[in-house]
Formats: structure tokens, C-alpha cells, sequence
């Protein structure tokens, strides 16, 4: 049985001289025409999160849109299919770019294909660079690859929500899903030896052997765009370097998970539970991190 922890990592002050190396340079692999959002917001909550620099690699048909939505990040521009997704023409560009950062969030609106999971695997492949993978990066791994073939990096965190949760588990094992979410999450950390985040109420973060189970957040976050919001937040943790203090996977999923529902919880006592959008969760995020620091 899992260890249950009860506590919230913290981030200490940010020295005087720290500079945004400090705070880590993040890509974030996303977007697909008519995708626009998702990458952006995970860019933007990133940014929110004290990541120093954000770099979204995206399909060249929507690099300006993006661009605008993120005017604190650069883009780079990827090879895309007729259907607006990345394409495998796109593999060597996105690994000289993972080379050049120090974490990595795949997923946001990526889309799905049989060239996205040839994609996917070249990246968890070549990384060894801590990874958020979320949405369709998990869905992408799930349908590539069966059973052993299967390989995640180290310092990988996967983020799903149920439905993912399902599929993943169809290609991990071959045995029924557990009835309880710690369950799953748990043995679903310990088989491919990552964090798992299995989002809803009462996320569970687990390693498979330490567990927390999150206390905020609210039904008005069960909207589009929040998991792409959750994603930049844990992934701008995962990014941070030393002197500032860096955050193995299991503290940076927890704490950025800790974050998101208590903006979500900020959003909805002003607009109201009906009314939060993911926008509205990114919007709280300084109110958030603030209410930590005090």
C-alpha cells in the first residue's frame, strides 16, 4: 500500500540575482489546426507558474494564431499533414529543440495519427528531460504501442482523466481496471514507472508508492481547457534548476495540482461555479501562488 502524504511542497523566495535560467526553458509540443487554444493556455499557465522561458513547437498552419495568444513565448515552427497535424517530416526539428530545454509538456491539442504516434515515440524515445505528457500525447502512446513494448522516460509525469486512464491501462495490462482511482493510478505509476496524475475530484498523484490526494479545486473546473491549464502549471515546476530549487516529478505534479484547484476555487467564489472557464483558472493562477506565499 501506498504511502499517503499530507503535505504541500513549497517554493522558496527567488533570489535576488536569479536570472530566468534559473526557472527553466520549457517546450511544449501541441496544437493541430483548430487547436489553437490548448497550447496556448498550457504556454500561458506556465508562464503564470514562474517558468523562465517557453517555447511551444506547434504545426506551422497555426504558429501566428498562437503566437498572439502567447506574446510571452516563442514559437517554432513544425512540418504538418494535410490535416493540420504534425507529421513525422517534423521528428528532427523537435529533437534539436528538446536538446535546447531543460523540460517538456507533450500533448495539448496535438491531435491523433498514425504519424503522431510514429512522433511520440521518437520523443519519449530520445528524451531525458523530466515530461509532462497529457490529452493527446497519452492517447498517441496508448494506440502506438501494446503491452512491453511500451517505454516511458524517466521523470515522466502522465496527466489523464479518466477516459485516458482507460486506454492506457488497455495497453499496459492485460487485467480488468481497478474499481478505486488509487488503485489505477497506482499501479499504473508503478508499471511504467512514472507520476500519475489521474485528474477529477479528488486528483490522485501517486509515484506507486507515495500518494496524495488533492483537496482543491471545484465542478466548476470541469471544462475545456483546464487540463491544458494543469499542464503548465506542473510542467513550469518540472523546469525550474538549481540554485532556485528543483522539484523531482512527484512534488511538482502535487504541488501544481495543489495550485490549479485553488484557482479554480479563487475563479469560482467571484464568477461562480456555472460560469469559470479555463481562461478564468489561468486568470487566478497569480492570486493562487500568492496565497502560498503568505
Amino acid at each position: 500500500m501506498a504511502k499517503e502524504i499530507k503535505t504541500i511542497p513549497t517554493l522558496g523566495p527567488r533570489p535576488d540575482d536569479a536570472h530566468k535560467g534559473h526557472f527553466g526553458k520549457l517546450l511544449i509540443i501541441g496544437g493541430s489546426r483548430g487547436m489553437i487554444g490548448a497550447p496556448a493556455l498550457a504556454a500561458n499557465a506556465a508562464l503564470r507558474s514562474g517558468a523562465g522561458l517557453v517555447r511551444v513547437a506547434l504545426p506551422e498552419i497555426i504558429q501566428l494564431s498562437v503566437a498572439q495568444l502567447t506574446p510571452c513565448a516563442t514559437t517554432i515552427p513544425l512540418a504538418q499533414d494535410d490535416a493540420g497535424l504534425i507529421c513525422r517530416n517534423a521528428i528532427h526539428v523537435i529533437l534539436q529543440a528538446i536538446e535546447d530545454n531543460d523540460a517538456l509538456a507533450l500533448g495539448p491539442g496535438i491531435g491523433q495519427s498514425n504519424e503522431l504516434q510514429a512522433v511520440v515515440e521518437s520523443i519519449l524515445s530520445h528524451c531525458d528531460h523530466p515530461i509532462v505528457i497529457d490529452a493527446d500525447g497519452l492517447n498517441n502512446l496508448a494506440a502506438g504501442k501494446r503491452g512491453n513494448d511500451l517505454q516511458i522516460p524517466e521523470n515522466a509525469i502522465l496527466t489523464p482523466h479518466p477516459g485516458e486512464m482507460s486506454r492506457l491501462w488497455q495497453a499496459f495490462f492485460r487485467e480488468p481496471l481497478p474499481t478505486t482511482r488509487s488503485d489505477q493510478a497506482e499501479k499504473l505509476a508503478d508499471r511504467c514507472g512514472a507520476v500519475v496524475v489521474l485528474k477529477g475530484a479528488g486528483t490522485i498523484v501517486t509515484d506507486g508508492k507515495n500518494t496524495y490526494v488533492n483537496e482543491t479545486g471545484n465542478p466548476g473546473m470541469a471544462t475545456a481547457g483546464s487540463g491544458d491549464v494543469l499542464t503548465g502549471c506542473i510542467a513550469a515546476l518540472i523546469a525550474r534548476q538549481q540554485p532556485v530549487g528543483s522539484l523531482i516529478p512527484l512534488d511538482a505534479a502535487i504541488l501544481g495540482v495543489f495550485v490549479h484547484g485553488r484557482a479554480g476555487d479563487l475563479a469560482a467564489a467571484v464568477l461562480g461555479e456555472t460560469s469559470v472557464t479555463a481562461g478564468d483558472i489561468l486568470d487566478f493562477l497569480p492570486d493562487a501562488w500568492q496565497s502560498l506565499a503568505e
